[in-house]
């Protein structure tokens, strides 16, 4: 029985395997080491305020977070943004008012807008979708025993460009390492020095794509931190428990294990 078990797992494994190489899901993905990686790593809230300044000024020109509620931007663990400058945040987004129908100034109430305009993806779970996909042929072994995940893929593809370019029917197709075809439609969104950091840091390509990766795993999983030590106090809770159940098994059962049998 179990070496059917293990046979039907093989095959299994062996008909997945080949079906993400027909796909063409060989995008080259690094590992990078995010703060918030492990059991015990934590969102740079440094770097969630950068990653959100990138967005706002290059990546929503084509992509939304519809998903997102503004005001999670002054949350314990998030960006940590003061209220105040939260509401001027929000002011710079036209909404629907979903009561009157009438357009107005964004409130921290609402959530990011929408943005649908480019066909662009909305980037509010994109770091949670692509979680999966790495470690081989698409099984999901290196986001088990690295920690590489979504962010790792998002960082990966902003600079994965190589510059080489392609035109097949009309449409300009960019050269991409990091994408599962080895081509995108999407041109290279990040250059150096395109944003201005507050806190001084060199806006590289490379660490550009990294701030907003970490804040699209935010944006994606912002209870993250709160699950996580959720997770550990359920640890050592059933570590003790276990514990002392097997203390008090063998004290129970002592008395008879201990008879030695004539």
């Amino acid at each position: 029985m179990f070496r059917k078990i293990v046979l039907t797992a093989a095959s299994v494994l062996t008909l997945t395997t080949g079906a993400a190489l027909a796909a063409g899901e060989g995008g080259h993905v690094e590992d990078v080491a995010f703060a918030h990686e492990g059991p015990f790593g934590a969102f740079d809230q440094f770097q969630l305020q950068r990653g959100l300044q990138v967005y706002t000024e290059v990546c929503s020109a084509c992509h939304g977070l519809r998903y997102v509620p503004l005001r999670t931007l002054s949350d314990e663990g998030g960006p940590g943004i003061p209220e105040d400058q939260v509401r001027a945040y929000a002011k710079q987004f036209t909404v629907t008012d979903k009561e009157t129908g009438e357009d107005r100034e964004g409130l921290p109430t609402d959530n990011f807008p929408a943005n649908t305009g480019a066909g662009a993806p909305d980037l509010s779970l994109m770091a949670k979708a692509r979680a999966g996909f790495h470690g081989p042929y698409g099984t999901g072994i290196n986001q088990l025993f690295r920690g590489m995940g979504g962010p790792e893929y998002i960082h990966a593809v902003l600079t994965g460009y190589t510059g080489e370019e392609k035109e097949e029917f009309g449409t300009t197709f960019y050269e991409n390492h990091a994408f599962s075809t080895g081509w995108i439609s999407m041109p290279p969104p990040l250059s150096d020095d395109q944003v201005t950091y507050a806190d001084g840091t060199k806006a590289t390509v490379d660490q550009m794509s990294m701030d907003v990766a970490s804040f699209l795993m935010w944006a994606a999983e912002p209870k993250l931190m709160d699950r996580k030590n959720a997770g550990f106090v359920s640890v050592i809770f059933l570590l003790v428990l276990s514990t002392l159940l097997y203390l008090t098994n063998k004290r129970i059962w002592a008395g008879i294990k201990g008879k030695k049998h004539a």
